[in-house]
């Protein structure tokens, strides 16, 4: 059995190389919460709390999820005794929703856990891959001139999938001028849900241009729209925001709201429930890929690991450290060497927080 004998929570802010822009917003920095669990031998397991600063992507914010940590999930998890992360994921579940929040205490949960076991985080999960192939998701950018040259970049560094993100007025044009400069380039958009029916005309331009997948293009909730717009097209609709529990999958599946799945640790409420999801997407024969928030290594570690289980058969938003940061929060940052990121074969986490470098960047930090 393990007992938690100290919870630490600090907000780290980093700033990113290059601004990222959205259908909803811009971000030149970010701001993520770092989560300590710490055993009464003294092993400490590492997880990381993704939210966007602001209500955009969901409703939880870096504000509220600090709220969240701080005064319900910090005291339900000090002090409790479990033999397996889903026991205190179930402990947890009695926090409704809160996902991104009740993630970072999950993910801290299964790092502690498997480093207690001397086992490497994805093999704990269940992975059976060293390397898993990484794709890149690309911003709104200034110009298409502009969006073309980070296109190049990235094709050039070997990325494996290129996902771009679209807006209405920003969707058409942009998307058939990289087609047009890469033919042979697995390519695939996301609206983070900033269409509805009456774009159907547009998202029927975008099902003729070859598309891997058309991720999100209505409103989460609109699985009943999702299943028509579906039925209409050739190009295969990805879930993000629709999914936020098992249950939305259930519903998702039953309806033929999409044919594939993007998992994102962060958004699922943590590493426990993105195994089930993988699970059940397998059953039913969907393929999955594990999408990001942006995460620092610690984060980015979780999903490198989550990603190397058998189900994940598309390229997932793992791509290396340096594509966001000039420094990341971890000794060893994460590279990508033609598409491929290495799984961390170390037990636990895979990866040792420069505790230094995190505590240089905190802005808010409680121990209990």
């Amino acid at each position: 059995m393990i007992r938690i004998s100290a919870v630490e929570l600090r907000r780290v802010r980093l700033p990113l190389v290059h601004e990222f822009q959205t259908s909803s917003h811009a971000k030149k920095s970010l701001e993520h919460i770092l989560v300590t669990l710490t055993s009464d031998d003294g092993t400490a397991g590492w997880g990381e709390i993704a939210s966007p600063s602001g209500p955009f992507y969901s409703a939880e914010t870096v504000e509220s999820c600090w709220a969240v940590a701080r005064d319900h999930l910090a005291p339900l998890v000090l002090d409790q005794e479990w033999d397996h992360p889903a026991a205190l994921a179930t402990a947890m579940a009695k926090v409704r929703g809160n996902q991104f929040a009740r993630a970072g205490f999950d993910m801290a949960a299964w790092s502690l856990w498997s480093a207690a076991r001397s086992t490497p985080l994805a093999q704990a999960l269940g992975g059976t891959r060293r390397e898993v192939e990484a794709g890149v998701s690309l911003g709104i950018e200034p110009t298409i001139d502009d969006l073309l040259a980070q296109v190049a970049a990235r094709v050039g560094e070997g990325y494996r999938r290129v996902k771009l993100k679209i807006a209405p007025g920003w969707d058409t044009e942009p998307v058939r001028a990289v087609r047009s400069a890469f033919p042979s380039v697995p390519l695939h958009v996301d609206a983070n849900g900033a269409y509805t029916p009456a774009h159907l005309p547009i998202l029927k331009e975008l099902d003729a241009l070859g598309l891997l997948m058309i991720e999100q293009p209505y409103v989460p909730r609109a699985l009943v729209d999702l299943a028509e717009l579906q039925a209409g097209l050739q190009t295969p609709i990805c879930l993000d925001e629709s999914v936020e529990e098992v249950d939305d999958l259930i519903t998702a599946l039953r309806l033929g709201s999409g044919r594939i799945l993007n998992i994102k640790v962060s958004r699922m409420g943590g590493l426990t429930p993105a195994v089930r999801a993988h699970d059940l997407a397998a059953e039913h024969g969907v393929p999955v890929w594990c999408g990001g928030m942006h995460e620092f290594g610690i984060g980015r570690a979780a999903n490198v690991a989550l990603s190397a289980l058998p189900g994940f058969t598309l390229p997932s938003d793992v791509s290396g450290s340096d594509k966001y940061y000039a420094r990341d929060v971890t000794t060893e940052p994460f590279v990508a060497h033609d598409g491929l990121v290495e799984v961390p074969s170390a037990a636990g986490l895979g990866r040792e927080p420069d505790e230094n470098f995190i505590v240089a960047n905190t802005t808010g930090h409680l121990r209990r």
